[in-house]
């Protein structure tokens, strides 16, 4: 099993001249830390005007920094989003961070949030998953061919070289986000690696592994001509610490982070410059979802993670994205967090990764068959509740259209 760490860059007001400086300089030297300590990857989010939430809006500023103070690490998109992003621009700009990187890039792409992120650009929300498919049509070509026009709903371009070419051949790994758990599978026949949240128990770990590895296998739909990237990977909730109520007291942010997310999934941004969501999250800090998210993470002493993580290797997950830096947690305890789990946990999981990928093969081969098992009760990730609403791209175009009849209506 491999490892990553993700990040939002959350900065909880209240804020000074120098909070978001200080924000990217501990982001980096993290950044740097991990890739001392042998982590796999990094994740960098792109949100847009989420105060509070995630102050990541220019994800290959970050990535490319990143680059020139690492040497191994992976740097992820975590995800570029397709939406607000014309199409070259993105081949472009994931193409140059893999020259300066050397070939160090995972492209993940997304569909973007809700109107506090879309409206801005002209962008229906209704829209976001045709928008999605027709980016990625019109992406990939433009790594290869020395040649390439586009012409679809959204997109419109004449014949152009793209230039420069990545250096990986013919493209970075691709990775699509599943904020709704059911897009694992669908992430599956699209034949990109699916970034999802962790799951409720590891019996539902072990149905979407399997679900995910079927559909790839047995139903693909591709959506252009690219090379697959099979692999599930998961972010958690993440503090190592001595002992368990140690890793607790420092894991707040973890819990900052749901509240934040639920928070603009209902409101929206209601008022630009002059909310206050740390204020707003005091309350509910204490509340029960937040202790039970508390206890869906990893969040630990070394033996607690790794009894876990255990679990998540049982069923075949291939990556663990670490979510460290959150609410206010401290660049302190963010960095002794990384490197008591990449001492007394991460070794045991990277010792027998080449086991788990032998066994990954065999099920790509054909030689070991998954059994088709139940998705349905396992609808939701472990940090959700009924204050996270997810919706299918069926769903969210019939509700908007409810919506436009009550309003034509009177």
């Amino acid at each position: 099993m491999k490892f990553g760490v993700f990040y939002e860059h959350q900065l909880p007001r209240p804020w000074t001249a120098d909070s978001e400086y200080q924000l990217l300089q501990d982001s980096l030297l993290q950044v740097e830390l991990a890739d001392h300590l042998g982590y796999d990857y990094m994740w960098e989010v792109e949100h847009h005007f989420l105060e509070e939430y995630s102050h990541s809006p220019a994800p290959e500023v970050f990535l490319a920094a990143a680059s020139q103070r690492t040497k191994q690490i992976r740097l992820g998109h975590g995800i570029v989003q397709l939406t607000t992003n014309q199409p070259h621009r993105v081949a472009e700009r994931v193409a140059t961070l893999d020259l300066i990187s050397g070939g160090r890039v995972e492209l993940g792409m997304g569909e973007g949030a809700g109107p506090a992120e879309l409206h801005p650009f002209g962008v229906r929300v209704r829209d976001k998953r045709d928008r999605w498919e027709e980016a990625v049509q019109a992406i990939i070509p433009m790594f290869t061919k020395d040649s390439w026009e586009f012409h679809g709903r959204y997109h419109e371009f004449p014949a152009r070289n793209v230039v420069p070419k990545p250096y990986q051949k013919p493209h970075p790994p691709l990775w699509v986000a599943c904020s709704n758990i059911r897009t694992i599978g669908e992430a599956g026949q699209w034949g990109m690696g699916a970034l999802g949240f962790s799951f409720v128990s590891p019996d539902a770990a072990k149905a979407w592994v399997h679900k995910y590895y079927n559909m790839f296998l047995h139903q693909p739909r591709r959506l252009a001509d690219y090379a697959t990237n099979p692999n599930v990977a998961i972010v958690n909730g993440f503090m190592c610490a001595p002992t368990d109520q140690e890793a607790l007291d420092k894991a707040a942010g973890w819990t900052f982070f749901i509240f934040a997310l639920s928070y603009y999934g209902r409101k929206g941004v209601d008022a630009p410059g002059k909310g206050d969501l740390w204020r707003e999250y005091q309350d509910w800090r204490h509340t029960e979802k937040a202790q039970a998210a508390l206890r869906n993470g990893l969040i630990g002493s070394p033996e607690t993670i790794r009894q876990r993580l255990r679990q998540f290797e049982a069923a075949h997950v291939d990556q663990v994205i670490l979510l460290n830096q959150a609410g206010k947690t401290s660049h302190q305890d963010i960095c002794e967090s990384l490197d008591l789990f990449a001492r007394e946990v991460m070794p045991e999981f990277h010792a027998r990764h080449d086991a788990q990928d032998e066994r990954k093969q065999d099920v790509l081969s054909g030689r070991i068959v998954l059994q088709d098992l139940d998705t349905d009760r396992y609808d939701l990730y472990a940090h959700q509740n009924e204050d996270i609403v997810r919706m299918t791209p069926e769903q969210l175009k019939q509700r908007m259209a409810e919506k436009e009849r009550i309003a034509a209506a009177g």
